[in-house]
């Protein structure tokens, strides 16, 4: 029997986000804090699409690795995840303001963290995330520190978050081309045309849906005197700004794959465009907050697409072979 948000487990407490918090025997309340300040959810994306990407590179470029692969996979794909985690504190310590406006469930509004305590913690993920990034690669480092830096500079002065449109490409270039960059590095050559395309088509699409998460905010965006294209042209107008961005890249796999810059294991990708559809259609039809997860439909299934993307784009180059051999019929 599954437990509502009403009738929370005994021993664990709340499930969602979004439920009350309570003293429970596993997870007391501060812990439970901590827990929600970095976002379960949003942390399968980074972690799923780095090690994607990275079982991908190593397939795509023959490396001879020893037995223990797995664990250099592992460590990276947590690393990257690590650095989302570290950024979503730093979020929500230095937006305080905003979230007791648009979201008032989360630990610091509520009075479970304080926002001293979210920052301090964001460095320590930043260091150890680092420590741990040098020690795969020097590539590797290098990207993630480019990450931490755009992550860094959205929440804190400048603030890159408070200017229109800017605030969506910046946020899309490291989850992107740089978190696609970082990951293929462990493996294999980061200036490598497959991976600087790829990781660039999914900057694209990131920039179009980052749209999603602006519309829960858009009162408190609004009042914090951050411009976004929801509070600036309204949702549906948003919505179709936003719509090309999140179907260039999927229009663009069979192009670039028609004068030879991809290879046509790749086409099947270009399916996923039925999932921007669908965010879109989401975002235009005024799409609702969800009751348990922090956004609207429409960011959880934009998480999901791009997670596909990077789980598409790791099936197809490990068994690329012999998808060559059926399109050549």
């Amino acid at each position: 029997m599954s437990t509502s948000s009403n009738e929370q487990d005994p021993h664990i407490g709340k499930l969602t986000m979004k439920d009350p918090y309570a003293q429970k025997r596993f997870l007391s309340e501060h812990i439970r804090g901590y827990v929600d300040l970095l976002r379960p959810f949003t942390l399968l994306a980074p972690f799923i699409v780095s090690m994607s990407i990275i079982v991908a590179s190593l397939v795509y470029n023959n490396v001879e690795v020893g037995a223990n692969w797995w664990v250099t996979v592992g460590n990276a794909s947590l690393t990257v995840a690590m650095v989302n985690a570290a950024s979503n504190a730093l979020n929500q310590a230095t937006d305080v303001d905003g979230d007791k406006i648009s979201k008032p469930y989360r630990p610091i509004p509520r009075g479970i963290i304080k926002a001293d305590e979210a920052q301090s913690l964001a460095y320590i993920l930043y260091l150890f995330a680092l420590l741990r990034a040098v020690t795969i690669n020097q590539w590797f480092g290098f990207f993630i520190f480019l990450i931490m830096v755009f992550t860094i500079l959205y929440s804190l002065p400048p603030k890159t978050k408070r200017f229109l449109f800017f605030n969506q490409v910046w946020i899309a270039i490291p989850r992107g081309l740089f978190g696609i960059l970082a990951s293929w590095s462990v493996f294999g050559n980061p200036i490598q045309s497959l991976p600087l395309l790829m990781g660039t088509f999914a900057t694209i699409y990131l920039i179009g849906g980052t749209t999603t998460k602006d519309i829960v905010d858009e009162n408190a965006d609004r009042l914090m005197g951050i411009r976004t294209l929801v509070n600036v042209f309204g949702l549906r107008r948003a919505a179709i700004i936003s719509f090309p961005f999140l179907i260039i890249p999927f229009i663009g796999l069979p192009i670039l794959i028609n004068y030879g810059y991809l290879e046509s294991y790749l086409w099947p990708l270009t399916g996923l465009m039925i999932g921007s559809l669908i965010v879109f259609y989401l975002m235009f039809a005024g799409d609702t907050e969800s009751d348990t997860l922090e956004n609207i439909h429409a960011w959880s299934f934009m998480y999901v697409i791009y997670i596909l993307y990077a789980l598409g784009f790791s099936l197809l180059t490990i068994f690329h072979d012999p998808i060559q051999k059926f399109l050549s019929f």
